[in-house]
């Protein structure tokens, strides 16, 4: 299978179901489940889709059990920028279907 195209600095590329994304969602679970006030058991990365921006914005689809989903999107800073992951939002009450857009 060939990989998706690079996406275009500024803007979202395809949507990519590799699965590589879970690392990035497993580094800010703990502020996820904090702001939504509850505790997932099930946490499963499903889609991402990535910006090239002065670092990386990904856009995540994560099944959190049984039909319910959040979506996150997530800041990666540069190395020279002192490295590291930011939530900067995230969207509960979502579901397999909604599609992974910017919010």
């Amino acid at each position: 299978m060939a990989s998706p195209e690079p996406p275009i600095r500024g803007a979202y590329g395809e949507i990519i179901t590799d699965g590589k994304s879970q690392k990035y969602c497993d580094q800010v679970k703990s502020e996820v489940e904090e702001k939504t006030g509850k505790e997932y058991t099930e946490y499963v990365a499903k889609q991402y889709r990535i910006e090239p921006a002065g670092g990386r914005n990904f856009l995540i689809k994560v099944h959190v059990g049984g039909d319910d989903h959040v979506h996150l999107r997530v800041y990666e800073k540069l190395p020279c920028n002192g490295g590291g992951l930011e939530l900067s939002n995230m969207q509960q009450s979502k579901s397999h279907h909604d599609p992974i857009e910017y919010f």
